[in-house]
């Protein structure tokens, strides 16, 4: 099979890791000579209730019996799709109170820098540098990281960068900005969370100068820091958040929400002015749901900073510079990307899987499903020390 993963499936680097997947039930992958693997990603945070969960699962199964694409999206009212929204907007700021739901995180980014620029007549664009808000060419061009870019230019125009936390930059944000985009925790730059409320004074800023304030909550989002929403955690509210990964168990999906007033426009002058076929897809939608309402019931994101807490006890080494992050969106950052590197290859080999980040070569991706357990933390933190004692042996 990997011969002709390889030779059949366009690749997204020289080397993938290959692992030819045969099952995963709960917090383990299983190769296909049976072997299993702790998931410490949980599929790059968007398997949020691990493999295989049963009412997302059930879910899925019912509304396949029911009715599958029926109509592009924004046409008919579908139960799945309606129910998800209204629970997710009864779980936000009452300013945030329309969703619109595309396929993917990438595909909600470009809709809401559409927004923006339809709610305020304005074209600039603002983003932070060391930002990643997808790999489409408007998500691209909002991405903080040039060396990824470069070969796709020209890319769209009248786009400017800020640096994260950097409160002097903020002077950047005029009244010819549309919007600003950033995420509430950065996420391939290395984990870095917002310091000295910097999400509410650029939110401030924004106000000012009548711009609008997005927030990218793809990978904090759905009770990964805490919160429902990573941003909750610091005192801001945004005026459009988008979503993705985790909202749907492991399906793909993403949605960007705003105030309704806003999200109206799109509907108008022109009208179509973002539209989808597969978006809001019953079965999708209905996994949303299952999903949602399992992270609303057990209060997961509750649990996610006990977790937090265990993790940071347990992952103690002198090879451990630091542990970034909150609740289950952390990094073990190292002091060089060869020492990251044997980790995560040596975790593999020792049944533990672990990943990279985007941009910061120095980091080991831990960002496991919300449902993982006590006794599987410490089974997975206690691979990673044993790897390690490996390597500073020799």
């Amino acid at each position: 099979m990997k011969e002709d993963f390889l030779k059949y499936q366009a690749q997204t680097s020289p080397y993938p890791l290959g692992m030819e997947v045969s099952h995963a039930k709960g917090s383990y992958i299983y190769d296909t000579q049976n072997k299993k693997y702790l998931d410490f990603v949980a599929g790059v945070s968007a398997c949020s209730l691990g493999h295989q969960h049963p009412k997302v699962n059930q879910a899925i199964i019912d509304q396949l019996h029911r009715y599958s694409h029926v109509m592009v999206y924004g046409e008919y009212a579908q139960h799945p799709a309606v129910a998800y929204c209204k629970l997710l907007v009864e779980n936000l700021p009452p300013g945030l109170n329309k969703v619109y739901l595309v396929n993917s995180g990438t595909e909600a980014t470009e809709g809401a820098l559409k927004l923006v620029r339809r709610v305020t007549g304005r074209s600039q664009l603002i983003s932070c540098h060391y930002a990643y808000h997808g790999n489409t060419m408007g998500s691209m061009s909002v991405m903080g990281f040039e060396e990824r870019k470069q070969i796709f230019r020209p890319l769209i125009p009248d786009v400017d960068f800020i640096t994260f936390n950097n409160e002097a930059d903020l002077e950047k944000i005029t009244t010819k900005t549309a919007g600003i985009i950033l995420e509430s925790i950065q996420g391939g730059a290395g984990f870095i969370e917002p310091q000295h409320d910097f999400l509410a004074k650029v939110k401030k800023r924004c106000e000012e100068v009548g711009a609008l304030m997005i927030i990218d909550e793809i990978q904090p989002g759905f009770g990964r820091t805490g919160k429902l929403f990573g941003f909750e955690n610091y005192n801001v509210v945004p005026d459009v958040v988008i979503i993705g990964k985790g909202m749907a168990g492991g399906m793909p999906v993403g949605g960007f929400i705003a105030n309704a007033q806003h999200m109206d426009l799109l509907s108008h002058d022109p009208k179509l002015g973002h539209i989808t076929t597969f978006g809001g897809h019953p079965v999708i939608a209905a996994a949303c749901l299952a999903t949602l309402e399992e992270i609303l019931e057990k209060d997961y994101a509750q649990q996610s900073l006990a977790k937090e807490k265990l993790f940071r006890e347990l992952l103690v080494h002198p090879l451990i510079t630091e542990v970034r992050g909150r609740g289950l969106m952390l990094a073990a950052m190292t002091e060089n990307p060869e020492i990251t590197n044997q980790v995560i290859f040596k975790c593999q080999e020792k049944g533990l899987i672990l990943f990279w980040l985007l941009f910061e070569g120095c980091a080991i991706r831990i960002t496991p499903p919300l449902t993982i357990s006590e006794d599987e933390i410490r089974e997975g933190c206690g691979i990673i020390i044993e790897a390690m004692n490996e390597i500073m042996a020799g």
